[in-house]
């Protein structure tokens, strides 16, 4: 009685309660097979299909295909046979399969037709012409482009270079599809890692500085015409290193710069001082603000930025421009001027906007939704005009468009690698009634490269692309 007992329970346990579990396990084979035999779903861009499933004649039934190939790689992911799956193609997997909870009245169907569940569609915020204009104008180099919209959160573009072909993953042969995953594994370029959401973050050297000016603002103890000492080198606190501006000059003529001039021209001393000033608890609570340190799914999940805590002063001070221990992502830095764009608020990012049943029913539709709100309306507007100083009187004068106002920030970071770099440019256009908020980032050893001269083209190029619409 006992053992029978036992069995009952046992049986009951993985029938009943452990049943989705087991179901959605990645190593259940029968359920793989089971769900390369249906008709998954489309991911479509634009009304475009960048993954489809086209008919074939093996036990297989259908076979994933990617006809935009690298262009969205990064996004939609990869569907395979035995190396898992990645992006949209996992984030929404159960959708995309027709095995939701939501399409519970779809399977019952189903078992009385004898048919194969047939998925959902999803479709993606991305513009894909914005998307075409980030990929050429990134061209060959390492980095990441990403463009929303800042009324909305809405991702319009999300380019991650190096990319990488997912039709070789979606093979029904299972040592092509090995071959082919352990060679991008093993790329030192790791073009598996979507760069905009996740991988190696990067420091965000003088983009940071609009964290650092919106905090000083917020405080109340300081305005764009608040002053500091101007020196060409200061000696870090308890150090024997030193930090420089830029070119190792004065950040303007005088012996004083103020708040303002200090942007423009991207000076790291005074905004060394300023964080001094400000303390590390204030600059973290507005960071925070901002995202840093939280996990977003939009679906795809975003590796947390991060502003580091429990620093000595002279961290601090490397910290108050973008360096030492200071991590972002592309996506992050493209919140944070999209935040100034949208008055001070921040809209929680979105990849999708509906996800729509084989019959067009509507399953999920996306509503824009307010993520927080860092920054006054006040706040907002002087950094927006500081920033279109930036672009029209600064160092970020490779963004300029004629006959349009674009905000922006360049930045340049030492990754402490050799001379490796990575080089920024973050902002939004048009300045009076924004469209699309962008952030740029091109990894590169360039010794005479800087924000401006790598990044800011091409921000440029997206934005005009987006101005063209």
């Amino acid at each position: 009685m006992a053992m029978f007992c036992a069995l009952f329970i046992s049986a009951s346990w993985l029938q009943v309660v452990a049943a989705e579990d087991i179901a959605d396990d990645d190593r259940n084979v029968r359920k793989l097979y089971e769900s390369f035999s249906a008709e998954r779903g489309e991911i479509v861009a634009g009304g475009i299909p960048i993954a489809t499933s086209v008919p074939v004649d093996n036990q297989f039934k259908y076979l994933r295909s990617y006809p935009y190939g690298e262009l969205y790689a990064p996004v939609v992911g990869y569907y395979t046979l035995n190396q898992g799956n990645a992006g949209i193609e996992s984030a929404l997997n159960p959708l995309l399969t027709g095995r939701a909870s939501s399409q519970f009245v779809a399977q019952i169907t189903s078992l009385f037709t004898g048919t194969s569940p047939q998925g959902a569609s999803v479709m993606l915020s991305l513009d894909p012409v914005l998307q075409q204009a980030a990929w050429d104008a990134l061209g060959d180099q390492r980095g990441s482009v990403v463009a929303i919209d800042p009324a909305t959160g809405r991702v319009l573009a999300m380019v991650s270079k190096p990319s990488f072909d997912p039709n070789k993953l979606a093979s029904h042969s299972s040592s092509s599809v090995f071959d082919a995953y352990l060679q991008l594994a093993e790329d030192p370029g790791n073009p598996l890692a979507n760069r905009a959401i996740a991988g190696d973050q990067y420091f965000p050297g003088s983009v940071f500085k609009i964290v650092m000016t919106a905090a000083a603002l917020e405080s109340g103890r300081f305005d764009a015409n608040s002053e500091f000492l101007n020196v060409p080198e200061l000696e870090l606190p308890l150090s024997t290193k030193s930090i420089k501006n830029s070119g190792g000059r004065l950040c303007g003529g005088s012996d004083t710069v103020t708040l303002e001039e200090a942007f423009r021209l991207s000076c790291n001393i005074p905004f060394a001082e300023l964080g001094l000033e400000l303390g590390e608890a204030e600059i973290a609570s507005v960071a925070e603000d901002f995202g840093f340190g939280a996990t977003l799914e939009i679906p795809l999940t975003v590796t947390p930025s991060s502003f580091p805590r429990g620093m000595d002063q002279a961290q601090l001070m490397l910290s108050s421009f973008g360096q030492f221990d200071v991590r972002v992502t592309p996506l992050q830095i493209a919140m944070i001027s999209a935040a100034v764009a949208n008055d001070g608020v921040v809209m929680k990012p979105s990849l999708v906007d509906e996800i729509i049943a084989p019959n067009l029913s509507v399953i999920r539709s996306s509503e824009p939704s307010i993520y927080s709100r860092p920054l006054s309306t006040g706040t907002a507007a002087e950094l927006t005009r500081m920033m279109v100083g930036n672009v029209e009187r600064g160092v970020a004068s490779g963004a300029i468009i004629s006959g349009l106002n674009v905000a922006g920030k360049t930045g340049t970071a030492e990754t402490g690698i050799g001379s490796g770099r990575t080089f920024w440019f973050t902002g939004f256009a048009p300045a009076e009634s924004p469209r699309v908020a962008i952030a740029v980032v091109v990894e590169g050893d360039r010794a005479d490269g800087t924000g401006n001269t790598v990044a800011a083209p091409i921000a440029k190029a997206v934005l005009e692309a987006v101005m063209a619409q």
